[in-house]
């Protein structure tokens, strides 16, 4: 009897067992469901940009840095971090105008002109390299016996790139502002006007010093700080004719028509990342940057962008 009695109590058990996990499971996440992690990352982008005729190692540098900002930006629908690769600052610029590219960061020549092409706003000034500023120098051989800018007339300069800061448009300036008419060679056998200034484009800051060592130019532009790291024997073959003003190492524009609210977030992730270790990591891959700070950035952009309209207007 008792036997019997307890047979039908563990019947009923297993069915009230049987009977509840019925009723749970329709709750129960199925297999190929995503995480509820995955449903929480917004699909917007944010889109940094940069010139170069190398992708793959900017790709490499930049895409920690979209992926370190979007991440911080889910409240304004952003997720995704998206790096494009432009051939040059032109198209850059048309690309923030089209509203597809959000942030660029730049030297300051090729910050202002796409600045003037897109209407982008400057917001901060960027640490490259760990430098907060840097400024151009003109530099000839020790025993050249040229003296002064004015005696580079009926010479020639050799400077690094179209698009260079400091390794060009400085010190076009600056001889403009000396006074000296200055005419891009064709090449190098051409002759210079007696009364004008010569210049050729080396491609590469190391070109320019060895010519101006092996005398293939009579002077050179390039980068101050990165002329104290050439080697003491070449130094002393050369000495520094002009110095021109410091200006800020590099600049962080965004596309004109951003929100308010998003740039200012922006701005904070950014001036913020050096504060964390995650941030500093980000930071080293991205060439280096030792941090982003509050800079007066557009003074330098105008003064540049003066300067810039004075020389095409001659």
């Amino acid at each position: 009897m008792f036997a019997r009695l307890l047979n039908q109590l563990c019947a009923i058990a297993c069915l009230i067992a049987l009977v509840g996990c019925n009723q749970q499971s329709p709750s129960a996440t199925p297999l190929n469901s995503p995480s509820p992690a995955s449903l929480t990352v917004p699909k917007g982008k944010i889109v940094i940009a940069d010139v170069s005729q190398t992708p793959s190692k900017k790709f490499e540098r930049f895409q920690p840095m979209a992926d370190y900002i979007a991440s911080q930006l889910h409240q304004f629908g952003i997720g995704v971090g998206e790096v494009r690769i432009a051939q040059d600052f032109e198209t850059v610029a048309n690309w923030i105008k089209k509203g597809d590219v959000d942030i660029y960061f730049d030297s300051p020549y090729p910050a202002m002109r796409v600045k003037q092409l897109s209407g982008a706003l400057p917001i901060l000034r960027r640490w490259k390299n760990g430098q907060d500023s840097y400024f151009g120098i003109i530099i000839i051989r020790a025993n050249s016996g040229i003296y002064s800018v004015k005696d580079l007339l009926g010479k020639t300069i050799a400077f690094e790139e179209p698009v260079s800061t400091s390794g060009y448009f400085l010190q076009l300036g600056y001889l403009f502002q000396s006074g000296l008419n200055v005419v891009q060679k064709q090449s190098l056998d051409k002759s210079v006007p007696a009364n004008k200034v010569g210049y050729v484009f080396s491609e590469d800051d190391e070109n320019t010093i060895q010519w101006v060592i092996n005398g293939k130019v009579d002077a050179g532009a390039t980068d101050g700080v990165l002329f104290e790291t050439v080697p003491e024997e070449s130094r002393k073959a050369m000495k520094i004719l002009a110095k021109t003003d410091k200006i800020a190492r590099n600049i962080v524009l965004i596309k004109p028509k951003m929100k308010p609210e998003q740039a200012a977030a922006i701005k904070s992730i950014l001036i913020n990342m050096d504060k964390t270790e995650e941030g500093k990591k980000i930071l080293n891959i991205f060439e280096k940057t030792t941090k982003f700070d509050e800079y007066p950035v557009k003074a330098d952009l105008d003064k540049m962008q003066q300067l810039y309209d004075r020389i095409k207007a001659q």
